[in-house]
């Protein structure tokens, strides 16, 4: 299998998606590497990126919030995902299996379209290969096990890349990086800046104020204080 790139003939796919995962197959790699390369030792792991599509709003990417457990991205949101296990037979796999367990959809109306790079997680030694994939058929999707997930949503990419709803934040530790704001939940991290990639090759992003920069634990507070249960 490919590191990166089509998994489908775009041609087939609508017309929002479609240039998106064309445009996969010729990534700026030095961009991806610039924003975190696997290194050695990395374990294997995927996320999937789900894209779906409502008359009420249009495409959208599905979100877990992860349960505030004290494991690694405790309380975080997340793209769907995990680490890879040995029967699982690629990166597409794992996806799909991690986001049957932790949202609960029908794997069947789950088209996988493409492959994103590798990109390794420092806080937790993971090489993560990003699954793009096209929810054809949307099935009803639920915190499964609280004890992972808190909450699932569906975010639209309009809302996504608002430059309202963009900014950066930073901590005491040295950390500035790309956030976004979607209702009752703060995206930052690793999967912020994935975000931040998609809709740039996607054509989706929109001018937004780089020089906003807000302290990490204040945002997250007002998140959490408008957050309602799920």
């Amino acid at each position: 299998m490919s590191t990166h790139g089509p998994l489908v003939d775009p041609a087939g796919l609508p017309d929002w998606l479609a240039p998106l995962v064309a445009a996969t197959a010729d990534l700026d790699l030095g961009e991806w590497r610039r924003f975190a390369a696997p290194g050695p030792g990395s374990r294997p792991a995927a996320v999937l990126m789900l894209l779906g599509e409502t008359a009420d709003h249009g495409p959208d990417l599905l979100f877990q919030l992860r349960a505030d457990n004290g494991g690694y991205h405790s309380g975080q949101v997340a793209f769907p995902g995990g680490s890879a296990e040995p029967t699982d037979a690629s990166p597409v796999a794992t996806a799909l299996r991690e986001a049957v367990e932790e949202t609960g959809l029908d794997p069947a109306g789950v088209q996988p379209v493409a492959l994103l790079p590798r990109l390794h997680v420092p806080v937790s030694g993971f090489a993560v290969t990003p699954v793009l994939a096209h929810w054809r058929t949307p099935s009803a999707v639920s915190a499964v096990d609280p004890a992972e997930t808190q909450a699932v949503a569906r975010i639209p990419i309009a809302e996504l890349a608002d430059p309202a709803n963009r900014f950066r934040v930073s901590h005491a530790g040295g950390y500035i990086g790309p956030a976004f704001a979607a209702p009752g939940m703060l995206i930052w991290g690793f999967t912020a800046g994935l975000l931040t990639l998609l809709l740039d090759i996607g054509g989706w992003a929109r001018p937004w104020d780089s020089s906003d920069v807000r302290d990490l634990d204040h945002a997250w507070r007002s998140v959490a204080e408008r957050r309602s249960p799920a």
